[in-house]
């Protein structure tokens, strides 16, 4: 009878912040991107949150993710379909004991706002694994989706495992002032490397610069790539994270030295348009500077994510890493939130506070 009393009491603590039946709104796709995403490719449907079955949680969006890799993906999915992206949310009631009501999650949970998951059940495709967040202290939990999160692990795995860089070694990076490029940025300075950025404004080149301790950047918009290059990389380019793709990418590539190695994150340049763009043809530098170009998906380390966080904890705590954040307000605006970032207006990550 006591064990009983005993179950009854802990099952109560774990429900203590829910009372009566729990609604979620979720963004459903109702129809494919042309262009730029447009609200009208959207409907907002409600539904019920059932019981929580046993070893489930269930949590509150508080931060959504916006991330380039959402325009290129959707085009998989068939329709009508859930859209997808990562949240932090908060546990608000829990029949599972190692994640107690009051704790923050980060999982690839789609724009909703509530969700019931079941922790260490088999992963469903996504980028991001269902993890309960340490300990942040003066840092905000929406790093979650940022340098302790999915885009960190991106910069961590893909510069570490990829291109490999060493001491001394030239790396260039273009999207530098996004999530994943000023990363990569200063996780190649915490490696001893000269690191060359390319960005979409004077102000974030200057922001790579004075406060992530890049070595150049350079307004893609204003400047000759390659004459960027020779001020930049006078022993030329060992290591080229390309998160663009694009006739930049090509130019890069040719200025590549022998055995380099290029990590291929994305190509945001042409996630809108219409037509593939035509650029000068990769394969004569690949071929005679034997590159070694990969590219990957971050989901390739989810045995290992936690490796790619502690890593990532340990620089910020160390003050070897620092982070800006472009937020949003409101879960009525996620489209505003996923256009503004594809058009470049963060430095940083981009994400939505709910609330």
């Amino acid at each position: 009878m006591a064990k009983l009393f005993s179950y009854m009491q802990n099952a109560t603590r774990l429900y203590s912040s829910v009372s009566g039946k729990v609604k979620s709104q979720k963004y459903v796709l109702t129809k494919y991107f042309q262009g730029e995403p447009k609200k009208s490719d959207f409907k907002i449907v409600e539904e019920d949150i059932p019981d929580l079955q046993e070893g489930e949680i269930l949590t509150e969006a508080e931060y959504l993710s916006v991330d380039p890799y959402m325009r290129a993906y959707m085009i998989g999915y068939k329709l009508p379909t859930d859209m997808i992206g990562g949240q932090v949310a908060k546990i608000i009631a829990s029949r599972h004991d190692k994640f107690p009501v009051g704790k923050y999650v980060a999982g690839q949970f789609g724009w909703r706002t509530h969700t019931i998951s079941k922790p260490g059940a088999p992963q469903k495709s996504g980028f991001l694994p269902l993890t309960l967040l340490p300990d942040l202290g003066p840092h905000p939990v929406s790093l979650g989706l940022g340098v302790l999160g999915m885009p960190g692990n991106t910069a961590y795995f893909g510069l570490k495992e990829i291109c490999k860089p060493k001491a001394g070694e030239t790396i260039v990076i273009t999207g530098a002032a996004g999530a994943v490029g000023s990363h990569v940025g200063q996780i190649g300075k915490n490696m001893g490397c000269r690191v060359i950025g390319f960005a979409g404004t004077d102000e974030k080149c200057n922001y790579l610069i004075k406060e992530l301790g890049f070595d150049h950047a350079f307004n893609y918009k204003t400047t000759n790539i390659r004459s960027a290059l020779k001020e930049g990389a006078p022993n030329k380019v060992d290591c080229y994270f390309d998160n663009v793709g694009g006739e930049i990418s090509s130019t890069i590539m040719s200025y590549m030295n022998h055995y380099g190695r290029v990590a291929v994150c994305g190509s945001i340049s042409s996630y809108n348009d219409a037509t593939l763009p035509k650029v000068t043809i990769l394969q004569p530098a690949i071929v005679f500077k034997e590159l070694k170009v990969e590219g990957f998906l971050v989901n390739r380390w989810f045995n290992k994510w936690e490796e790619g966080i502690n890593a990532n904890l340990n620089w910020l705590q160390d003050g070897k890493l620092k982070y800006q954040e472009k937020v949003y307000h409101g879960f009525d605006n996620m489209v505003d939130a996923l256009v503004g970032m594809l058009r470049g207006e963060n430095t940083g990550k981009a994400v939505v506070k709910v609330k």
